[in-house]
C-alpha cells in the first residue's frame, strides 16, 4: 500500500477527497490528515508517507512554503496540489519546488485524481529502482555541484581553448556519460534577452540567467545526461547524452526536451525562445561542430539570412537627431511618424531579430537621453503609466513591438509636457502654461492665448504676471530661449534654422533675447559648448 497523507485546512475538503475513492481497492491507504503546513511537517518527521495531497491556500503555513520544506526535507515524497484559480502564481512556485502536479478544486473528480496518484507511483517504483541500482560511485557524483560540469560544456561553446579536452577529462575522472553511445547539442537563445535585460544590473541580470538555466534544466532532466549551460548574451548550450542507439529514439528524446525546455521557460519565466539542434554525434569529440552548427542556424534565423550589407544595424543620425527635436518641441503626431518610418523597415522581420532588437534599444535610450537634458533629476523609472520591459517577453511580433514603443513615446510627451506645466498653479495659469509648452514654436500672443483659453487678454496679463513673476512675453521667450539652447546642443541646425523652429519671426530679435538671458550671444553659447565637450 502506497500512503497517503492530506494537507487541507478545510475539514470538508478533506472529507470529499476521502470520500471519492475506494483507496485500498486501488492501492493506496489514507495515512494521516493535517490542517495546515506546520502539522504536515510534524507528521511527516514521525511517520513518512509516499504521496502528499496538499492545498496551496492554507493559514500557518501555506503549500507553498510546505512544498519547499518538502523537497529539502523528505525528497522522496511525491507532491500533488490542490488550487483555485486564483492562486496559480502560487501553484507555479510549488511546480518549481517539486510538485507533480496540480488539481483545479472545482474540477477534481476520481479518474482525474487516480490518474495522478498512478503516476506518482510509477514515479516512486522508477526512483526505487534506479536507488537500488546507483553505484556507490554514481552516488559521490551526484553529489557534486552542477556548476563545474555545466561550466565545461559552456567553454564548448565560447571557442574556450582546451575546452573539449577539459570536458573529456572531467568526464573520465567522474565515470560521466559511460554508457552513453549518441550525443547532441542545442542552441537556446531567450528572445528578447536584449531588450528585456538592458536595465537591469549585473546582480539583477545574474539571477536572471541563474533563473532561466534552472527552468531550463528542471525541463530537460539529469544534468549528468543532460546539462544546461550559459553561453552569454542569452544563448545557452543544451548538451544530450543518450543510451539509445536507435537514431529515431534519440531524435525523439532530443525533441521532447527541446519542446519541453521551450514550454517551461514561457509558463514560469513568461519568457520566450528559439532553439536549434545541432546534428548527432557519437562522441563527446564532435560536439565542438555539433553545436557550431547548431549555432550559425541560430544566427542565420536572428539575421534572417540576409546579408550584413542590407540590415540597417541601428538607427541612423539623421532618425536619431528628428526624434531628440521632436522630444523637445513635444510634437506627438512627428514622433509617431517618425517611429512608423523607422519600424517600416523592420516590419518583416522577426521580433528575436537582433536588427529589431537594437532598433529598440536605441529608442528606448533616445527617451532616457531627452529626460536626462530636460529633468536631470528624474530617472526613466520614476515616470508613471509607463509599460513595464517585461512585457517584451510576451511579444511574438514587431508590430506588438512598435504599439509598446508608440505608447511608450507618448507617454512621455504627456509626462514632460505636466512636468512643464507645473502643479501649483490655478487652473487657468496651468492651461496656459500648457499651451505655451504645445505651441511656442508658432506665432502665438498674449491675445491669442486667452482667445483659445476663453478669457479676457487683460485678466489673464494680470493672473499670469502674479503667478509667474513674469510677463507673458517674458515666459514665452524664456521657454523658447531654453528651447534653442538645447537644438544647439545637438549640433544638427543653423542659427537662423534654429530661431525659427522655436518660434522667432526675426533672427536679430532672436538674437538681442537670447543674449539678455543667457548672458551670451547664440555663437558665444556654442563654442563654450564645444570647449566643454573637450
Amino acid at each position: 500500500m502506497f500512503e497517503v497523507l492530506l494537507v487541507d485546512d478545510e475539514a470538508l475538503a478533506r472529507n470529499d477527497v476521502k470520500g471519492m475513492l475506494d483507496w485500498e481497492k486501488h492501492g493506496f491507504t489514507i495515512c494521516g490528515e493535517a490542517q495546515n503546513g506546520a502539522i504536515a511537517l510534524s507528521m511527516m518527521e514521525q511517520h513518512t508517507p509516499h504521496i502528499a495531497i496538499v492545498d496551496v491556500s492554507m493559514p500557518a503555513m501555506n503549500g507553498v512554503e510546505l512544498s519547499r520544506r518538502i523537497k529539502e526535507q523528505f525528497p522522496m515524497v511525491k507532491m500533488i496540489m490542490l488550487s483555485s484559480f486564483d492562486d496559480f502564481d502560487y501553484v507555479r512556485t510549488c511546480l518549481m519546488n517539486g510538485a507533480m502536479d496540480y488539481l483545479l478544486k472545482h474540477r477534481l473528480n476520481a479518474n482525474a485524481l487516480l490518474a495522478l496518484l498512478d503516476r506518482a507511483v510509477m514515479e516512486l517504483q522508477s526512483e526505487a529502482r534506479e536507488h537500488k541500482a546507483r553505484s556507490v560511485q554514481t552516488q559521490i557524483i551526484e553529489s557534486l555541484s552542477p556548476v563545474i560540469l555545466r561550466e565545461h560544456v559552456a567553454n564548448l561553446a565560447r571557442d574556450v581553448e582546451g575546452a573539449e579536452e577539459s570536458l573529456l577529462a572531467y568526464a573520465k575522472d567522474n565515470d560521466l556519460y559511460t554508457h552513453a553511445v549518441n550525443y547532441g547539442t542545442a542552441a537556446v537563445q531567450i528572445v528578447p534577452f536584449l531588450l528585456v535585460t538592458e536595465l537591469l544590473n549585473d546582480v539583477q541580470k545574474n539571477r536572471f540567467v541563474q533563473q532561466a538555466t534552472d527552468v531550463m534544466q528542471m525541463a530537460v532532466g539529469d544534468v549528468q545526461k543532460r546539462t544546461v549551460g550559459y553561453v552569454g548574451e542569452g544563448r545557452f548550450i543544451i548538451l544530450f547524452s543518450s543510451e539509445e542507439r536507435s537514431e529515431l529514439a534519440v531524435t525523439s528524446q532530443i525533441n521532447q526536451a527541446a519542446s519541453a525546455l521551450s514550454h517551461s521557460l514561457e509558463k514560469f519565466l513568461n519568457l520566450k525562445c528559439v532553439c536549434i539542434i545541432g546534428p548527432r554525434s557519437g562522441s563527446l569529440k564532435q560536439l565542438v561542430a555539433s553545436y557550431r552548427k547548431a549555432d550559425q542556424e541560430m544566427n542565420d534565423i536572428l539575421y534572417q539570412g540576409m546579408h550584413p550589407a542590407t540590415l540597417r544595424d541601428a538607427l541612423i543620425v539623421e532618425e536619431k537627431k528628428q526624434l531628440l527635436l521632436y522630444l523637445e518641441q513635444l510634437d506627438g503626431d512627428r514622433i509617431h511618424h517618425t517611429i512608423t518610418t523607422i519600424f517600416a523597415t523592420v516590419r518583416h522581420q522577426p521580433v528575436y531579430a537582433m536588427t529589431v532588437q537594437t532598433i529598440v534599444s536605441e529608442l528606448l535610450r533616445l527617451v532616457e537621453m531627452s529626460l536626462k537634458r530636460q529633468f536631470s533629476h528624474i530617472a526613466t523609472e520614476d515616470v508613471q503609466l509607463i509599460p513595464t520591459r517585461n512585457e517584451f517577453g510576451r511579444m511574438s511580433r514587431v508590430s506588438e513591438i512598435e504599439m509598446w514603443v508608440l505608447s511608450y513615446y507618448a507617454r512621455i510627451v504627456d509626462f514632460i509636457k505636466e512636468q512643464q506645466a507645473g502643479r501649483s498653479y490655478s487652473r487657468h495659469i496651468g492651461k496656459a502654461v500648457q499651451y505655451i509648452s504645445d505651441n511656442y514654436a508658432a506665432n502665438i500672443s498674449l491675445e491669442s492665448t486667452a482667445g483659445a483659453l476663453n478669457l479676457n487678454p487683460s485678466y489673464l496679463s494680470r493672473l499670469f504676471k502674479e503667478e509667474t513673476q513674469m510677463t507673458f512675453t517674458e515666459y514665452i521667450n524664456r521657454v523658447r530661449i531654453k528651447k534653442s539652447c538645447m537644438l544647439m546642443e545637438s549640433d544638427a541646425y543653423a542659427l537662423k534654422q534654429i530661431s525659427s523652429e522655436v518660434g522667432f519671426l526675426s533672427y536679430t530679435y532672436f538674437f538681442k533675447v537670447f543674449k539678455s538671458i543667457t548672458g551670451m550671444t547664440p555663437q558665444a553659447f556654442i563654442d563654450h559648448l564645444k570647449t566643454s565637450k573637450k
